[in-house]
């Protein structure tokens, strides 16, 4: 089965290459799996869209972080959620824990201290590893249940891309495709220049589930 690969423009690619794919909003994709060159691309769904509604309310209930949740459900080709996961680690929750008891002045992880761009520096801190990631603890679940996830679709809620590990999780459990919330790029990446402040997704974050 072919795995999914980094993928970034090289000298090498021909003239006749595909353009590379952005978001809606015209943002570049941190990383795209090589399949983007055969079509693959992520599709988009409203924000009260069910499943995107359900994986909300995961990452709200659910996740270890304050400032980045995220969540994820799967479905299958019946329209039945099979499988569900938050962006939760323990060691997060325990600085999280710490930090509420007044034992610690700072909850951040070294990754976060450090400022690492997103999708990157998650050899700083085990807690960000992305075995902890709302995708592969979805994937889990589901199995865990006794769930076939294969031609399942996955919905995430919290952020705009996924990251190489999450997509390979995903390539490995045989689903299908990979949805996002519209303006994802704008509400849940830092960087675009309507939410440099992070006021967008701390407003998200924050809203009532």
């Amino acid at each position: 089965m072919e795995k999914y690969l980094p993928s970034s423009p090289t000298e090498s690619e021909s003239e006749d290459s595909p353009e590379r794919p952005t978001t809606p909003g015209g943002s570049e994709y941190p990383y795209l799996p090589e399949q983007w060159k055969e079509g693959w691309k992520y599709e988009y769904v409203p924000l009260d869209n069910p499943f995107m509604t359900e994986a909300r309310r995961v990452a709200k209930t659910e996740s270890s972080d304050r400032k980045q949740q995220t969540g994820s459900v799967l479905v299958n080709a019946n329209g039945e959620i099979i499988g569900r996961g938050a962006n939760f680690s323990p060691l997060h929750a325990e600085l999280r824990a710490k930090f509420e008891r007044g034992e610690i002045d700072d909850e951040r992880c070294e990754r976060v201290k450090a400022g690492s761009p997103t999708g990157t520096g998650y050899e700083l801190c085990e807690g960000c590893s992305s075995k902890y990631h709302s995708e592969p603890t979805a994937i889990r679940n589901a199995e865990e249940l006794g769930n076939d996830t294969h031609g399942a679709s996955l919905y995430l809620w919290g952020h705009w891309w996924c990251c190489k590990d999450c997509l390979d999780a995903a390539e490995a459990a045989g689903i299908g495709q990979v949805y996002l919330v519209e303006d994802s790029d704008r509400l849940f990446n830092k960087t675009h220049p309507d939410n440099l402040d992070g006021s967008l997704l701390k407003q998200e974050v924050e809203a009532p589930v």
